[in-house]
């Protein structure tokens, strides 16, 4: 059985974009690749590639973070390159299972998805009004 939509909270890391928002695609049967729309608004779904990496912990030693891929609902706009630092607005996370034509599970793993990216600072602290 898979989890749908468990709210997920990266306050603990620093999320850096390592791929640009770009329109999420799939492969049709005929091996022609087609842009992923939502099923009710007709939207294209985005895809952004981002690097978490755990915050610096007194006392602790500094983990390894993790690459990520996370499906937008739509275009997140400009100013999201490579290299910039996000805040995910309503992060959540899913499983799934593939199974073959027999019933036994293939393959099985987590996929993240948001509602949208917020810009941050460097240092991970919203920006300010001047």
């Amino acid at each position: 059985m898979a989890l749908q939509d468990l709210p997920v909270n990266f306050g603990g890391h620093r999320l850096m974009i390592t791929e640009s928002p770009t329109v999420k695609m799939k492969e049709l049967d005929n091996g022609v690749m087609t842009p992923v729309v939502d099923r009710r608004t007709g939207i294209e779904q985005y895809t952004v590639i981002l690097f978490a990496k755990p915050r610096p912990a007194e006392g602790r030693r500094t983990a390894k973070g993790e690459e990520i891929k996370v499906n937008l609902p739509g275009d997140p706009g400009p100013g999201f390159e490579e290299g910039s630092y996000v805040e995910l607005v309503n992060a959540v996370v899913n499983t799934y299972e593939m199974r073959n034509e027999n019933g036994a599970i293939t393959a099985s793993g987590l996929w993240f998805k948001a509602d949208g990216l917020k810009p941050v600072s460097r240092s991970g602290e919203l920006p300010t009004a001047a």
